[in-house]
C-alpha cells in the first residue's frame, strides 16, 4: 500500500509514482556571466528531488470523492510538517513535503465517480 504519513491516500485507485532528476546542477558559465565568451559550465548543487504522484482517485457517491480529493488537499496546506512517502513497492523517501495537489479535469460520473489527479512531493529547508 502506499502511503504518506501513514495515510493511504492513493490507493482508492490506479496511481503511479515518478522520481524527478537526481544529480548535481550544471549551469553554462555563459549563462552566469551574461557573455556569451565564458566558456565552459560549473555546478551549483544538488537538484532538488521531486517525487510526483498520478493517479486517479474512485469512490462509490461523489461525497465519498470529495473526502477523498480533501484528504490529499489537507496533507498540502498542513502545518504539519513532513513525513514518509512510501509507494507500496519498497520504496520510501522520509521527510518529504506535500507541496500541492492539481486535480485532472472534470469529475467522471458513472457507475463510480473519479478524479485524475498529480500530487507533487519534495524536501523542504523550512523541515
Amino acid at each position: 500500500m502506499s502511503s504518506f504519513k501513514g495515510d493511504d491516500l492513493f490507493g482508492s485507485g490506479p496511481h503511479r509514482f515518478a522520481v524527478g532528476e537526481q544529480g548535481r546542477r550544471v549551469v553554462s558559465n555563459a549563462a552566469v556571466a551574461g557573455s556569451p565568451a565564458a566558456d565552459g559550465s560549473s555546478t551549483y548543487g544538488d537538484r532538488e528531488l521531486r517525487i510526483t504522484v498520478t493517479g486517479r482517485l474512485v469512490a462509490g457517491s461523489e461525497a465519498s470523492l470529495w473526502a477523498l480529493r480533501d484528504a490529499i488537499v489537507s496533507g498540502s496546506v498542513s502545518t504539519e510538517g513532513s513525513g514518509t512517502l512510501e509507494d507500496g513497492n519498497g520504496r520510501s523517501w522520509e521527510d518529504v513535503h506535500l507541496f500541492g495537489f492539481t486535480p485532472d479535469g472534470d469529475i467522471d460520473r458513472g457507475r463510480v465517480y473519479s478524479l485524475g489527479y498529480t500530487a507533487e512531493f519534495g524536501f523542504s529547508r523550512d523541515s
